[in-house]
């Protein structure tokens, strides 16, 4: 892509260098726009030419860059070579840069940057993502909402680049905190408040119970006694888990529906807790079950006793652990998905725990366990709501709509709007995902409400403000449009501006594909947002004549394509009134 200019130079650097055309794309790069002065539209780095060349006595870059660009000529594509820091720069002929970015951009739709020469051959895999996963009989905490977004961004990027991806949501619904839950929910619970408030009211129960427990053996020893139970199958037990189970579950799918973020399977440790049986016995009999004085079993990672690196994967009782559960969950997976990566996306406090789970899947003789992937993330500080500390979801998705409400309100270019709840909540969520977004994921970040709200600045408010604004100048102006426009009527410095960074998209897609990071691509919105705003304040479309104006309007066109393909890809839906 960069509409197969970065080809064409590519053709013409084969030639001199005596090399394939595939060995250099990629070390051409569009050249990111200067407010200083106009820049090239693509350069090469001599030096990634040169990368398998340890030789120290190789002669200087700058040399070589300059020797390179006598050897190369302009032709219809390219208008002029210069040399840089150790660079060769082109510059695109304007008029063919013009016409041919913006009839990418409309032609290719949704698909522009994603069919550039930068994916070709790039081989079409099966993808499973692990993500969300929140804790069954709990209200949906804070601390899931990235790994629910960052989850959800990187299966829209891998969908979007062809591969077939599968949407895990693998839920805590096992595990001691059941034998917790259903001794207190004995104690402690009423039907009625569970069926019209089940959330609210399991979280009740679950922390009146640790409370009990703490105090009273006999309620902590009732807990075991009810998991063992579940554990053995006992059916009025397993009734009351499956109660709460569902009831949850429908609790969580209305808050996806409001985060527009769906799932292909919604499976859980408890799928898994016969199949941990069987994982235990499998590692028994390659000889890697270590039981321990207290009767649990573990599995010695070093191979020499290492005490520091045992991972235990069943307690004295038998019943099986987290890990236990997640070795089974992987290797049910290969089964029925034979997937070429999976990707589990979880803070990055269970490091450790996936890299142990990895690991024992190797000594198993299960070589696909290279091809598991743990993407961590950092921790959000100081999301509360205005009622207090509570940092359950629901509560921070309700207060950022009543925010976003009022802000609209007190805005006297705030437009009429049909269903101004949705649009307050669509906006808001663009503020929460690109403040999440936009460092990198591994970083505790600081939240804010009044950043998150700010219309100015590089904030997701900015991003839907810009796109309603250019949506709305369609709208005004949609007649006015040409099939052909008239190249020479977009020469001045905001256009090519607009038109060099409309290049580079397929890079910034490429490069959060290779890190799994989004700040590239949110990075990369705004500064188009930037572009529009100057482009739209000294670029007028009313009054111009209409041979400017309809070129100016496809411009403007292109730039809110590509706006909305990049926040469509991060999770947010662009609105087209505010």
């Amino acid at each position: 892509m960069a509409c197969g200019f970065r080809r064409s130079i590519a053709s013409q650097l084969s030639r001199v260098l005596d090399l394939p055309p595939e060995n250099l794309i990629k070390s051409i790069s569009a050249v990111p726009i200067s407010r200083k002065e106009e820049v090239a539209d693509f350069q090469l780095s001599v030096d990634s030419l040169l990368e398998n060349n340890n030789d120290h006595s190789r002669p200087d870059i700058q040399i070589q860059a300059m020797r390179l660009a006598e050897k190369l000529k302009c032709d219809t594509v390219v208008s002029e070579i210069s040399t840089g820091q150790g660079t060769v720069n082109f510059k695109i002929n304007r008029e063919l840069l013009t016409k041919t970015v913006l009839q990418q951009v409309i032609e290719d739709g949704s698909k522009y940057g994603l069919k550039s020469e930068l994916f070709s051959g790039l081989p079409k895999k099966r993808i499973v993502v692990e993500f969300s996963s929140p804790n069954v009989a709990k209200k949906f905490h804070v601390g899931h909402l990235r790994s629910t977004i960052i989850g959800n961004f990187i299966a829209n990027l891998k969908e979007a680049l062809g591969h077939q991806v599968t949407r895990i949501n693998y839920l805590g619904d096992w595990g001691m905190q059941f034998g917790l839950l259903g001794t207190g929910f004995q104690l402690f619970g009423y039907e009625e408040k569970l069926q019209s408030s089940p959330l609210q009211h399991l979280f009740e129960v679950y922390v009146q119970v640790n409370k009990e427990a703490a105090d009273d053996k006999n309620v902590a020893k009732s807990a075991h006694e009810f998991f063992q139970r579940l554990e053995l199958g006992d059916m009025q037990a397993l009734a009351l888990w499956q109660k709460f189970r569902d009831l949850s579950i429908d609790e969580y799918m209305r808050i996806y529906q409001r985060l527009g973020v769906h799932f292909d399977e919604y499976s859980g440790e408890s799928f898994y807790r016969e199949k941990s049986q069987e994982v235990l016995k499998l590692l028994d009999s390659k000889g890697l079950l270590q039981k321990t004085l207290k009767g649990t079993a573990v599995v010695d990672l070093s191979g020499n006793g290492d005490p520091s690196s045992v991972c235990t994967v069943m307690r004295s009782d038998g019943t099986s652990l987290y890990a236990t559960r997640d070795l089974a969950a992987a290797i049910d997976r290969m089964e029925k998905y034979n997937f070429d990566k999976m990707i589990y996306v979880t803070d990055k406090g269970q490091k450790k725990h996936f890299q142990q789970v990895f690991q024992i899947l190797q000594i198993m003789g299960y070589d696909w366990a290279e091809r598991c992937q743990h993407v961590p993330f950092g921790v959000v500080q100081g999301m509360k709501t205005r009622r207090g500390d509570v940092t359950f979801l629901e509560d921070v998705l309700n207060e950022i709509r009543l925010r976003m409400l009022q802000n609209m309100a007190s805005i006297k270019t705030t437009k009429e709007l049909e269903n101004p709840e949705e649009t307050a909540e669509q906006v808001g969520l663009a503020a929460l995902i690109i403040q999440d977004f936009r460092g990198f994921l591994l970083s505790d970040y600081q939240f804010s409400w009044d950043r998150v709200f700010q219309s100015r600045g590089d904030t997701g408010v900015f991003l839907q403000y810009t796109h309603a604004r250019l949506h709305s100048l369609e709208e005004t102006f949609g007649c006015g449009y040409l099939n052909d426009f008239n190249t020479a009527c977009l020469q001045e410095p905001q256009s090519v501006s607009i038109l060099q960074h409309l290049l580079r998209f397929d890079e910034v897609l490429y490069r959060s594909s290779q890190d799994l990071q989004p700040r590239h691509i949110v990075s990369y919105l705004l500064t188009l947002s930037h572009l529009a705003a100057v482009a739209h304040r000294t670029l007028h479309v009313r009054n111009s004549p209409p041979e400017v104006a309809g070129a100016r309007l496809h411009l403007f066109r292109a730039v809110r394509s590509v706006l909305a393909n990049g926040m469509k890809l991060l999770g947010i839906t662009p609105v087209c009134r505010m």
